[in-house]
């Protein structure tokens, strides 16, 4: 019998994936607070979809959190999420929902050392683990000392393009200005003071990276996904690499498609890094493949699952039930490895077909499809009937109907 109720935060893609694992594990319930009913949930026969406007205030969301916990007594809730600005406000707010809630996050002073870039390439350099040469622009210093007047004047010790992108996601999900992008590809210095003077306009108060990009295209990007429990022990390491990044302006850099590889030196790496700072839970590594050097080179870990989950999952490592066996049962298991070969993708095979240039690749893709071991997080047939199936198909084909102007052809140096 289960005896936890998830409660997820957020109504994303990822978050269903994962919700998605616990029911393939346990055949378990869930219950998700969102801002608005989102389709990934629609219809879902295992989750319940509470809609509550304005969780992206903190005291807002603990409240919410309250009441489902004050509707559930007795019950032992294990609290999840999906985005860095909920994990932050849970974090902040432990004191009232570990009252009721089991809470399988990090303490706030790792929060603040793995969810800064700056702080996170300090650690790497301490370890001996490559990142990109690094610009840091203080915005909020940069606006007190005359704003726009000075942007032109920073020196930039970098060949262009590059990439820029906030030290914290968390603070940049509170601001808006045009053209705002999860990840910027700058290609001229003018762009650059373009993008910072809309930075200070907006008010940003954090810090803004300017990064040289490792060259080759998305085909060379990697995602490692980890667990490490609450005894110090990582029990939960997979790794893949992404075949094609989503290119839409809020999701862009996230991956659309990844094949399942092994990279035993990138998993030694996440764990010597997950060691030093000592993390609980579940973390996300995004890395590049360098061929200049021979090495991967690591941008950022995310303090969560990671939108892109389901891969971990359907390669043979279900992240519910390393995270049961920690925090509900509080055993000791075995490490586990995703080790089974698949493709996941959120994309049609045939547009993804459309981006792969190596025939090497092309040919283990065509090999993958063939025994069937193409995967889709939303297309489940332990949840919904009909409705919800249609529901998919068509979320999934409208969507690269509207998006399809931010997928141009591939080109032998990039998208």
């Amino acid at each position: 019998m289960v005896d936890f109720l998830p409660v997820a935060v957020g109504g994303d893609i990822g978050v269903y994936a994962l919700l998605r694992a616990f029911h393939e594990q346990y055949g378990s319930r869930s219950l998700v607070l969102s801002s608005v009913a989102t389709r990934a949930m629609t219809d879902s026969t295992f989750i319940t979809n509470v809609v509550t406007p304005g969780i992206d205030e903190p005291e807002t969301l603990v409240a919410a959190l309250e009441k489902v916990a004050a509707e559930h007594p007795g019950a032992r809730l294990l609290l999840l999420t999906n985005a860095d600005w909920y994990v932050r406000a849970i974090i902040e707010h432990r004191e009232r929902l570990e009252k009721h809630y089991l809470i399988p996050f990090c303490t706030l002073d790792v929060l603040d050392v793995v969810s800064s870039k700056e702080a996170f390439a300090e650690v790497c350099a301490e370890l001996d683990i490559p990142t990109p040469r690094t610009v840091a622009v203080d915005v909020a210093d940069l606006t007190a000392r005359g704003g726009r007047s000075l942007v032109a004047g920073l020196e930039v010790d970098l060949e262009f393009p590059v990439v820029a992108k906030p030290s914290s996601s968390a603070e940049y999900h509170y601001i808006s200005f045009p053209g705002k992008k999860k990840i910027h590809h700058v290609e001229t210095r003018a762009e650059l003071d373009e993008l910072l003077g809309h930075l200070v306009d907006a008010g940003y108060t954090g810090t803004f990276l300017v990064q040289e990009f490792i060259p080759g295209d998305e085909t060379q990007m990697r995602s490692l996904t980890a667990y490490r429990d609450s005894n110090g022990e990582i029990t939960l390491l997979a790794t893949g690499r992404v075949l094609l990044e989503e290119h839409t302006p809020g999701t862009l850099g996230i991956p659309a498609a990844i094949l399942t590889e092994p990279y035993e030196d990138a998993m030694e790496a996440a764990s010597r890094f997950l060691d030093r700072v000592g993390y609980l839970g579940f973390a996300n590594f995004d890395y590049k493949w360098d061929s200049r050097t021979g090495r991967h080179v690591y941008f950022e870990m995310n303090p969560r699952i990671g939108r892109n989950n389901y891969y971990v999952t359907a390669a043979g490592a279900n992240p519910a039930r390393v995270l049961v066996e920690d925090q509900v049962h509080g055993n000791r298991i075995e490490p586990v490895r995703a080790t089974g070969e698949v493709l996941y993708t959120v994309v049609p095979v045939k547009l993804l077909m459309r981006y792969i240039l190596e025939p090497g690749l092309r040919s283990r893709l065509k090999g993958v499809v063939k025994r069937k071991g193409v995967v889709h997080p939303l297309r489940y047939r332990g949840d919904g009937g009909l409705k919800r199936r249609l529901v998919i198909e068509l979320m999934t084909a409208n969507f690269w109907r509207k998006y399809k102007q931010y997928y141009p052809e591939a080109t032998e140096t990039g998208y």
